[in-house]
């Protein structure tokens, strides 16, 4: 059973691309998530994720991320809830993060 996520693309203020996701993200929609994060990075040089609605996010949620943070430019926007995940898993080291 796929776990119930929203994916929405849109142009940022600055023309860059930004990834709003509502939901959670785990291995049942992690490919979900992936194939639209390569769509973004597709079409510009940098893309922001919006994680601001999002209320879970696993290993196979930051797998995804961290195989597109190497070769890209990518931004996170979290909320609290998940910063210690991203501290833990070392995507702060490698993206850049704001924590709202």
């Amino acid at each position: 059973m796929t776990t119930a996520l929203t994916l929405v693309s849109a142009p940022g203020e600055d023309g860059e691309r930004v990834l709003t996701v509502t939901g959670e993200i785990d291995m049942s929609n992690a490919a979900d998530f992936g194939s639209a994060l390569d769509r973004e990075l597709s079409a510009g040089p940098a893309v922001t994720v919006d994680l601001t609605g999002v209320a879970y996010l696993d290993s196979a949620g930051v797998a995804v991320l961290f195989d597109r943070a190497t070769e890209h430019d990518l931004r996170l926007v979290a909320p609290r809830l998940l910063d210690r995940v991203l501290r833990v898993s070392g995507l702060t080291q490698v993206v850049k993060v704001m924590i709202r």
